[in-house]
């Protein structure tokens, strides 16, 4: 392309530009039309705010007025009470609580009537940091689950989880539970169903006559799900960092919002498929069989940075897809289990993804390398694996480790002819002349002064993707070896309790792994360093940051997963 044609794109390019900013709207109307857009939002907000409270007042009343009641007061008056506030769903406002249970080889789903809510799941082959019984993922006083209907024209809005469901048929891998209303031929039905040897609980709702009671004005309900997650793991911190929200919108890659921070985000672009709340080694999942509703939908982190117990608060606003029928339902689906990355994959919608695997290049050693090998292996002890992980690199890396050795040799031969330049250049009075002559040396020899360097390069992208990997692969946790009980976490030889600066700087404890990894990169920086030419006085700095460099690996690895720790200290080696 000639001077003149970029000349005249130039100036195509800056015309449109110009009309751009003259035709598009001003900053008042784009002001104006963000006031109006909000002033709408509040308002529709403060209509559901004092309609909710009006019924919380109502409610309050009601409650008040059948305590307050003489004992003369008759069964009538207090279910006239009650109908005037809740209408068809009177019947399901008393009952008394039951808890139900489904369980296969994996999971213990444990059910309460009152909302008809998993309130506790158990994950029957892994137990807590420190602990022998199951894992629980998360229990009754750690979530919400909740239905809201918005009923009679939105003149009243009630939440499932206040209602009493009745169980309609049950078995020892699923249960049906209904919501009845003054009218037999209307109700809401939940189900939930487990298969053998799975991490999924199928779940569905089902409006049978609904269609005149749920407010005509409504295209979809909104169901809130909302957790608190327990500390599982021996270091809290690590899994404040990596607990977080992902989702995945139709037609979309699957994303999160930044857990090291409290965030919401609206999920209004696109329709969504899951949302998933992730821990550091578990998740709890919510699949739509088709899709949930855009509108209204919703995703939010809260940290709890003061806690020793709570790892952090995570919550979920979904649209459900209604559409008046007589007979409608809506099928989803939750997951309970592990981070593991084929088992996840095997449900397909990229659940898998919420597995770090490293970004781009990093990310295929791990998915082609590492987790096929950790699956096909895992049979064996993790530290036995992770040996054999670093054997298959280095045999890899042979050929190049050899040219490497020879040049390594041929360099010690050359020691005092390099020393001799050395000598004969001390004061530098011609660096450029010395630098060509020790190069011309080099070359006569069959000898690359950087030799040293290539494995270290070469491993580099296998030593990245693991750092990504490891400290969230759950194929390590539970898993002892030599004297770390977890390989998921870090080994202990010495905890020596708090103590200014140090712990900031590197910790409360001593990892043997750790301070191994630590001396075994210093010996490989020594020995490196040898096979290289010296340069008088070139880069002096230099020297001190091959050195210094361990140290700052070992404040990091310190309280990093002791399989990490292990890895890199046999990649010394």
């Amino acid at each position: 392309m000639d001077k003149k044609s970029l000349i005249g794109l130039g100036l195509i390019a800056g015309i449109l530009g110009i009309w751009l900013y003259v035709s598009g709207p001003s900053k008042e109307t784009v002001a104006r039309n963000k006031a109006v857009k909000d002033s709408i939002t509040l308002v529709q907000q403060k209509q559901e705010s004092e309609l909710m409270a009006k019924d919380a007042a109502i409610k309050k009343e009601v409650v008040d007025t059948l305590r307050s009641a003489p004992v003369e007061v008759n069964d009538s008056t207090k279910a006239a009470l009650l109908n005037d506030q809740y209408k068809d769903f009177t019947p399901a406002t008393t009952g008394k609580e039951e808890t139900f249970v489904i369980e296969n080889e994996n999971i213990k789903a444990t059910i309460l009537n009152k909302g008809a809510q998993i309130i506790k799941v158990e994950l029957k082959k892994y137990h807590r940091s420190g602990k022998t019984e199951p894992l629980i993922l998360f229990d009754r006083d750690s979530l919400n689950f909740a239905l809201k209907l918005n009923a009679y024209d939105r003149s009243r809005i009630f939440s499932t989880d206040s209602f009493y469901f009745k169980s309609v048929k049950q078995t020892a891998t699923g249960i049906d539970l209904k919501l009845e209303t003054s009218n037999p031929a209307s109700y809401i039905e939940f189900s939930y169903s487990i298969k053998p040897n799975d991490y999924i609980v199928s779940s569905e709702i089902r409006f049978v006559g609904m269609e005149k009671i749920i407010s005509q004005t409504e295209d979809q309900l909104q169901l809130t799900w909302a957790m608190l997650f327990p500390s599982q793991e021996k270091y809290i911190k690590k899994e404040k960092q990596a607990a977080t929200v992902y989702y995945k919108q139709v037609e979309n890659s699957p994303d999160y919002i930044n857990g090291l921070k409290d965030e919401q985000k609206e999920l209004s672009e696109a329709d969504i498929k899951w949302i998933s709340f992730k821990q550091q080694y578990f998740n709890s999942t919510i699949i739509a069989n088709n899709i949930f509703a855009k509108g209204g939908s919703l995703i939010k982190t809260s940290g709890r940075p003061n806690s020793t117990e709570i790892v952090k608060a995570v919550s979920s606003e979904l649209g459900i897809p209604y559409q008046h029928l007589p007979n409608e339902k809506f099928g989803f689906k939750f997951y309970f289990g592990p981070n593991d990355y084929k088992t996840l994959k095997t449900y397909g919608d990229d659940l898998e993804q919420i597995i770090p695997t490293g970004w781009s290049i990093f990310s295929y050693i791990n998915k082609w390398m590492v987790i096929p090998l950790f699956d096909s292996l895992s049979f064996m002890n993790m530290g036995i694996v992770i040996l054999i992980l670093t054997l298959i690199v280095k045999v890899l890396l042979l050929p190049i480790a050899y040219k490497t050795y020879m040049s390594g040799a041929r360099m010690r031969v050359l020691k005092p002819e390099t020393d001799a330049l050395n000598a004969k250049y001390e004061k530098n009075a011609d660096p450029m002349k010395k630098q060509q002559e020790q190069m011309a040396l080099y070359r006569k020899a069959g000898v690359n002064p950087l030799s040293g360097c290539f494995p270290l390069l070469l491993q580099f992208p296998i030593l990245i993707a693991l750092f990504a990997f490891l400290p969230a692969a759950v194929e390590l946790r539970q898993q002892n070896f030599l004297w770390a009980t977890d390989l998921s976490t870090y080994d202990t030889i010495w905890d020596f309790g708090y103590v200014p600066f140090i712990n900031w700087a590197y910790g409360d404890h001593v990892s043997l792994f750790a301070l191994l990894m630590f001396v075994s990169t210093l010996v490989y920086t020594y020995m490196n360093s040898s096979m290289m030419p010296q340069q008088n006085n070139q880069m002096p700095g230099m020297k001190f940051m091959m050195y210094f460099m361990p140290v700052i690996f070992l404040a990091v690895m310190n309280d990093y997963a002791a399989g990490l720790s292990w890895y890199y200290f046999l990649a010394n080696m």
